[in-house]
């Protein structure tokens, strides 16, 4: 059984076991919603593709777009729903005390209004949301926004690298306008890439965490030092995403 196969399966078996029946993803014209989103699909169980602009840059929004085509085309328990949440987004910033904005609060926000979205939508169909983060993202670095796209039910990647992820999109044989595109999660006005932000790629990101994991006692260039430590650094700084919920327990 291939890997996509495996996954698929994983997800169809979770919905029968909890008497679930549709599945929400939001597509953002990347790759890991592509690959998450044609997974689901494969199941054979309605799926709801969810686009969910706000200010979205142009270019996201039609490789999303074209990507749920993609889908619908090809599997007839595809729904595309477009909703553009940029005046709700507007609205609720409009409400809260200009003190306590800033850029990256803002950023988070966009996260948590569409998480809330499709919630929203998955309340409604007895569905599950799915999530699309993969391993270095959730579990390396800690790249995702805290009750935002970190806000799902399940997460059918999450066990995988970017790399593994790059290898399933060619063997789902996903657009290839979407394997080309820079990673970027689309919440900064600016157009900023996830490499940008992050100072590392994700293949020197992959190669750090393997290399934090075996815990070799190896020698590091200045280079692979440097790569190390912002991989440390993220880590470090986002390791609260990662953990449960803090709970104090009485005596």
């Amino acid at each position: 059984m291939t890997l996509q196969q495996q996954i698929s399966n994983w997800i169809l078996n979770y919905l029968k076991e909890n008497n679930l029946k549709t599945l929400v993803i939001g597509i953002s014209g990347g790759i890991d919603s592509a690959v998450t989103s044609t997974l689901c699909a494969m199941t054979g169980y309605p799926t709801k593709l969810l686009i969910m602009p706000i200010y979205q840059n142009e270019e996201e929004t039609i490789r999303g777009l074209n990507h749920c085509d993609f889908l619908k085309k090809k599997y007839n328990n595809v729904e595309i729903i477009k909703t553009d949440l940029s005046t709700i987004y507007d609205n609720f910033v409009d409400i809260i005390p200009i003190d306590y904005q800033n850029k990256l609060s803002l950023v988070n926000t966009r996260a948590r209004i569409r998480m809330t979205t499709l919630y929203m939508i998955a309340g409604g169909c007895k569905g599950i949301v799915v999530g699309t983060g993969n391993k270095v993202e959730d579990f390396g670095v800690g790249f995702f926004t805290k009750y935002g796209d970190g806000g799902v039910d399940i997460s059918p990647i999450a066990d995988l690298l970017k790399s593994e992820v790059y290898a399933l999109a060619k063997d789902l044989c996903i657009n290839n306008e979407i394997i080309k595109a820079p990673p970027t999660d689309g919440l900064w006005d600016d157009g900023r890439t996830d490499e940008e932000q992050l100072g590392v790629s994700y293949d020197e990101l992959e190669w750090a965490m393997l290399i934090k994991e075996k815990d070799a006692n190896i020698l590091l260039s200045e280079k692979d030092k440097n790569i190390l430590s912002k991989y440390i650094e993220h880590r470090s700084q986002n390791l609260h995403k990662m953990k449960p919920i803090p709970v104090f327990k009485k005596k």
